[in-house]
């Protein structure tokens, strides 16, 4: 039925209403072009897409994919945002990280953007010690700092709070996170804290410093460490309701206890999912405080960081357009605030330049592209309304079943967490293997003479808990390789490229064979006789058609010449041919083992 607008004048009005049925039918017949006979359901299942979980995303969502009613911004579940006003007055809290001294960084990023400061003190990051000299010059009743101290935060904490006395600033003017969090380090390194030095950061803060909170539920170990986003929701579920019962032992009320939490989750450019992630962890937490008797106070402080799984060493330009796309989901999904790690931070410290793009990337949406002048504006999207749903229930049940299993630190130390993210990261990499999860610059579209980015090495971050992975792990060990290669012999592996018929039948093959291969560090060489190129292995390019009219004969040739290995770029069952490269293949392994014949440890 189409709705008429209230001056009478439909658009629409001469054209029928179209069904489901009719879109699907219409899909039926692309589909049976393709070769695929599916008819009713099945074709609209056939463009569907499976993620993580046990989610799946339809290619279509229409009013009949409903979800639970989202509320009101500032109202329980707060899926809409924790605060009325969303980030209307002034966008979100740019928070910008440092594990380092450098001079004038610090006020460098204060008076160029950013509005909150996030130090990674002790193991890993700035001595205690140098705190006073790291805020030198900063207005500490302005600025609010976020703490990450790790087994040092009760000395940390006591350094800060010194300071705000020191320089004068009223207890009420004090806003930040002392960063407490014991079950993320224990996550990180293996090593359990006592949580009883914490409880009294909270009991402190709760009554002398309003703003400022004592703890933070980091989810980022989780994430890093492969897990999805339902595992990610649901650990750091498990532990804000650890660290509600040990408050609540230490006579918080849930209102005081649940106040003295910041959650900290990881964006990245999948942008649904993150908006979808970060709206269902204001649910799920929602739900928390209203079965402990408090839901007003469910409303979730969010701190979201592009995530550094994602980020990558080759061709690190790209990681601006990632943290990009993830700080736009951050925004759009109700993050509080967001920190945009730099396109250098896999390769070590940041420098100036990085920083200040990172700083500019939420300026600019803030700013610029005005995204937060509407509270929620993912909010009654069919699709994002039901994959918050969706996501929140597959969070809820990992949840309750680390809750079965004696809550996150048992999980944590009988290894039943490691085991489930490696369970996850497994699979994920497999899809990385295959290119299914293509990564643009890495094992897309790789440069092979792109000049190296080098910067200072960042302090090692603490170890001995959970593996921190990346996606571009698989395909960075193989670069390595041609790299070590290039500085003994003054040359990469290469390999021939037998391109046959006309450019029209053997392009597109002939782009993948080489796209496929550089991703391995092996430049291909085309055009002139293989002979000459300097290559041990050769791969046919061309049509369906023309392979079976030359495939076998050209891979008889090649042999002749001294080919010691021939790939055909297709399917096929050709004599003479070794291996077949496709869409789809085990990208690492084709490119691993081809290595290996050619010698390059």
């Amino acid at each position: 039925m189409t709705v008429l607008p209230d001056d009478g004048l439909s658009l629409a009005a001469e054209f029928p209403d179209a069904t489901h049925e009719q879109w699907q039918r219409l899909i039926e017949g692309v589909l049976r072009k393709s070769g695929k006979e599916v008819s009713g359901a099945a074709a609209e299942d056939a463009l569907s897409t499976t993620l993580e979980d046990g989610l799946r995303t339809r290619p279509l969502y229409t009013a009949r994919d409903g979800a639970p009613d989202p509320g009101l911004p500032g109202f329980p579940p707060f899926v809409r945002g924790s605060r009325p006003e969303g980030g209307i007055a002034g966008g979100w809290d740019v928070r910008q990280r440092h594990t380092a001294l450098a001079d004038g960084a610090v006020l460098a990023d204060l008076e160029n953007g950013a509005t909150s400061l996030w130090l990674v003190l002790g193991e890993g990051g700035i001595p205690v010690a140098e705190l006073g000299r790291a805020l030198e010059g900063v207005h500490l009743d302005l600025a609010p700092v976020v703490l990450d101290a790790g087994r040092d935060t009760a000395e940390a904490a006591g350094a800060l709070l010194r300071l705000y006395e020191e320089k004068g600033v009223d207890a009420k003017a004090a806003r930040g996170n002392l960063g407490a969090d014991p079950l993320g380090y224990e996550a990180r390194t293996g090593a359990a804290l006592d949580f009883a030095p914490y409880a009294s950061l909270a009991a402190r803060c709760a009554e002398t410093y309003p703003g400022l909170r004592a703890l933070t539920v980091d989810a980022l170990p989780y994430h890093e460490a492969g897990g999805s986003a339902a595992q990610e929701l649901g650990a750091s579920l498990a532990t804000g309701v650890a660290y509600l019962r040990e408050l609540s032992e230490a006579r918080l009320t849930v209102e005081q206890a649940a106040g003295q939490l910041e959650f900290r989750y990881a964006a990245t450019a999948d942008q649904f999912l993150t908006i979808a992630k970060l709206r269902a962890a204001r649910r799920l937490w929602a739900r928390v405080a209203e079965v402990c008797g408090a839901p007003r106070a469910g409303a979730q402080a969010q701190h979201v960081v592009t995530s550094p799984v994602m980020m990558t060493r080759r061709d690190p330009w790209v990681n601006m357009l990632r943290t990009t796309v993830a700080t736009l989901a951050a925004g759009v999904g109700g993050a509080d605030s967001v920190t945009v790690l730099p396109f250098d931070h896999a390769l070590g410290l940041p420098d100036a330049f990085a920083r200040r793009i990172a700083r500019n990337t939420s300026s600019i949406l803030i700013e610029e592209s005005h995204l937060a002048r509407v509270v929620d504006p993912a909010g009654g999207s069919w699709y994002v309304e039901r994959l918050t749903d969706e996501l929140a229930q597959a969070a809820w049940r990992f949840f309750r079943s680390i809750e079965r299993d004696g809550g996150q630190a048992a999980v944590l130390r009988s290894g039943r967490i490691r085991t489930d993210l490696a369970t996850t990261w497994a699979e994920r990499s497999k899809r990385l293997a295959r290119r299914r999860e293509p990564i643009t610059g890495v094992s897309e579209f790789p440069l092979l003479s792109e000049k190296p980015v080098e910067r200072a090495p960042a302090p090692e971050p603490p170890s001995g808990g959970l593996p921190r992975v990346r996606r571009d792990e698989a395909f960075e060990e193989l670069r390595a390789r041609s790299d070590a290669h290039l500085a003994a012999t003054g040359a990469r592996p290469r390999i021939f490229l037998a391109t046959l018929g006309s450019p029209a039948e053997h392009t597109a093959r002939a782009a993948f064979a080489a796209n496929l291969f550089q991703a391995g560090g092996i430049e291909p060489v085309t055009g002139g006789r293989f002979e000459d190129s300097g290559a041990a292995e050769a791969v046919l390019c061309s049509s369906d058609a023309r392979y079976a009219e030359q495939a076998e004969e050209t891979a008889r040739s090649l042999r002749a010449a001294g080919a010691r290995h021939v790939f055909l770029a297709g399917r096929g069952d050709y004599s003479g041919i070794d291996s077949y490269v496709f869409a789809g293949c085990d990208a690492v392994d084709v490119l691993s083992a081809t290595l290996d014949r050619m010698g390059v440890s």
